[in-house]
C-alpha cells in the first residue's frame, strides 16, 4: 500500500511539472504573438512618412515608372522614415506589379499601409491646370506642360499635325480658338491627346445657346468672335472696358473699315517689347496688319480671356470709332466719335509718352 501511494505521488509530481511546463510554453508563445503582433501592427499601421514642417508633400509617378523608380521618388525625398517596413509590406500586397502613374498627395504620418494602398489603387488628387497671356500655340504648351506630364514638344506636335487637327475639326479654322482660358482639373498623367480632347469639349460646352445667339446676332462665327477678343485683350486689361472698346471694332467692321487696331501690327512684328507703334510698323508685310487689310486677321493674337470673349458678345452699344489710351496712363481710354476729336486725344497722350521718354 506504501509503494502505491509513493507511486501515485510521483505520478502527480511529473503531471504537475509537465503542467508547469505547458503553462509557461503557452504564455511564452502568448507573448511572442502577442510581440510579433505589435511588430506587424508598427509595421503595416504605424506612422512611416515623414514630411518636411508636417506639411503635405506631392510626389509625381511617372507613366511606366517601375517599383525601383517609385522608391527613388520617395527616399530622395526622405519621405519614408524605415524603408525596409515599406519595402516588406509592399511587396506582400504586390505593389511592385501595380505601380500607376500620377500625382499623389503624402501627409505626415501615413502608415506603410495607407500609403502602399494609395499607390497601388492610383488614387492621385487631380491638378488645377491654368493658361492664359498665351501668344501662340508654343506658348500655350509651353505653360501646359509645365502642369501635367505631357511636356511641351508632346503638346506642340500633336497640335500641328494636320491628321490630329483634322480630327478636332481644325484643319479650316485656327486651333488657337478652341482654348478657352480658364481654371480646369487634370489628372496629372494626362497625354497631350487627353489634354486636347478635355479642350475642344470645354470649348464646345463653352459656346451655349445663348452666346451662339450673340453671336450671331452680331453676324460673326465663334471663331470671328474669338478673333476680335484677341485684339480687345491686348488693346486693355480693364475689364469694365472691354465692351466698350469692342464696340468701336464693331463699329469699324460694320462700316467697312479698315481695324486698324496697335495689336496686330504689334503681333505681326513678332515683337511684345513694343509700347509705341510708328508709321513705319504700320507697313509690315503680313495678313495680320489691319491698316493694311481689311477685316479681321486670320487668327488669334493670343488666346482671349473669358472676360473679353463676352465683353465682344455683350458690347456697348455706342457710335464710337475711335480712341486713344489717356494721357494720365491709367491704362484706361478715351473714345469719340470723330476724327478731329480722336487726333487731340492722341495728341495728349503721344505729348504723355514724350516726357516718358518712350519712343518705341
Amino acid at each position: 500500500m506504501a509503494y502505491y501511494h509513493s507511486k501515485y505521488a510521483r505520478g502527480r509530481k511529473k503531471r504537475s511539472r509537465f503542467s508547469r511546463f505547458l503553462l509557461r510554453f503557452l504564455f511564452v508563445l502568448i507573448l511572442l504573438a502577442l510581440a510579433g503582433g505589435y511588430f506587424l501592427y508598427k509595421v503595416i499601421e504605424g506612422p512611416n512618412v515623414w514630411t518636411p514642417n508636417d506639411k503635405p508633400v506631392s510626389i509625381y509617378v511617372p507613366t511606366g515608372a517601375n517599383f525601383q523608380q517609385l522608391k527613388n521618388i520617395l527616399y530622395e525625398k526622405g519621405l519614408v522614415i524605415h524603408r525596409k517596413n515599406f519595402e516588406w509590406w509592399a511587396k506582400k500586397k504586390k505593389l511592385p506589379e501595380l505601380v500607376k502613374p500620377g500625382r499623389y498627395i503624402l501627409v505626415n504620418g501615413m502608415s506603410n499601409n495607407q500609403l502602399v494602398d494609395m499607390l497601388r489603387a492610383g488614387k492621385q488628387v487631380p491638378v488645377n491646370v491654368t493658361f492664359n497671356n498665351v501668344r501662340d500655340i508654343y506658348q500655350l504648351a509651353g505653360k501646359v506642360g509645365h502642369q501635367i506630364e505631357a511636356d511641351s514638344a508632346q503638346i506642340v506636335n500633336y497640335l500641328t499635325d494636320s491628321s490630329n487637327l483634322r480630327q478636332i475639326g481644325a484643319d479650316s479654322i485656327p486651333v488657337l480658338t478652341f482654348f478657352i482660358p480658364n481654371t480646369y482639373r487634370f489628372y496629372w498623367n494626362t497625354t497631350a491627346k487627353a489634354f486636347v480632347d478635355r479642350m475642344i469639349r470645354e470649348y464646345h460646352k463653352f459656346w451655349n445657346p445663348t452666346r451662339m445667339a450673340k453671336a450671331k446676332a452680331i453676324g460673326l462665327t465663334p471663331t470671328q468672335v474669338i478673333i476680335l477678343a484677341s485684339i480687345v485683350e491686348k488693346e486693355t486689361n480693364k475689364n469694365d472696358e472691354k465692351p466698350k472698346i469692342a464696340s468701336v471694332y464693331i463699329n469699324r467692321l460694320r462700316d467697312g473699315w479698315r481695324l486698324q487696331a496697335d495689336p496686330t501690327v504689334i503681333y505681326a512684328l513678332g515683337n511684345p517689347k513694343i509700347h509705341r507703334v510708328l508709321n513705319i510698323h504700320k507697313k509690315v508685310k503680313s495678313p495680320y496688319n489691319t491698316y493694311l487689310h481689311r477685316g479681321l486677321p486670320p487668327g488669334p493674337i493670343c488666346v482671349p480671356s473669358i472676360a473679353s470673349i463676352d465683353a465682344v458678345l455683350n458690347y456697348d452699344k455706342t457710335h464710337y470709332l475711335y480712341f486713344c489710351a489717356k494721357s494720365d496712363m491709367s491704362g484706361y481710354h478715351v473714345f469719340s466719335e470723330t476724327n478731329r476729336q480722336h487726333q487731340k486725344n492722341a495728341k495728349k497722350y503721344q505729348e504723355a509718352l514724350d516726357k516718358l521718354r518712350i519712343y518705341r
